[in-house]
């Protein structure tokens, strides 16, 4: 979301109310531009959404918390994100035009694919947080302790995190920048392929 709000038209790659925001406001400011950029933000999102979901949805043998169809819809999604990284770098971290359109919607898309991934696991997200920080906060006003409370603190963090290590590189070190996108993808898609095969091996034992 850094990266595309900084790189990429000033448009999320996965805030979808703050895309629609942005398309209203550019139609009232009649910026066909920003329309262009909000609108592919939408679209893209869509589109991985409507891959992502049936890839995710789709029943294995696999039992637990987190089923097999999680870590294929992720892996492909990782699949995305490495032919975003390969337009990033031949763009040389700043891409124009037909590119930069391009590339909003492979990464929005990647981003959709992911929203339908985690939601797999039930109710909860990896892309929006507004739920997340309400039930943190209402938590803290109500004087009760919200579910998963350190799950959402974690992801609050995160996100912001995430940004900061994203702009930094979008802005200075633009190179670096797949290194940011691609690895915590892949070390999750790793790390879950691995308790997979152990699981597997404890239930042959």
């Amino acid at each position: 979301n850094a990266v595309s709000f900084l790189a990429l038209g000033k448009v999320f790659s996965s805030v979808i109310t703050g895309n629609l925001v942005l398309l209203g406001v550019a139609a009232t400011t009649h910026s066909s531009i920003e329309a262009i950029h909000a609108g592919l933000g939408i679209a893209g999102y869509a589109v991985g959404i409507l891959v992502g979901a049936p890839l995710a949805a789709r029943r294995s043998r696999q039992t637990g918390a987190w089923p097999a169809s999680v870590t294929t819809t992720l892996a492909v999604e990782l699949i995305v994100l490495a032919g975003f990284s390969v337009g990033w770098e031949l763009s040389d971290g700043s891409p124009h035009d037909g590119g930069q359109l391009a590339l909003l919607i492979v990464a929005a898309a990647a981003m959709g694919m992911q929203s339908a991934a985690v939601h797999r696991l039930g109710q909860m997200s990896s892309t929006y947080l507004t739920s997340t920080l309400l039930g943190v906060l209402a938590g803290l006003a109500t004087r009760t302790r919200p579910d998963a409370l350190g799950r959402s603190l974690g992801a609050l963090t995160a996100v912001v995190v995430g940004a900061l290590a994203g702009g930094i590189l979008a802005r200075s070190a633009h190179a670096w920048l797949p290194v940011a996108v691609l690895l915590p993808l892949a070390v999750v898609v790793a790390g879950s392929l691995v308790t997979s095969r152990r699981a597997s091996r404890g239930r042959a034992a």
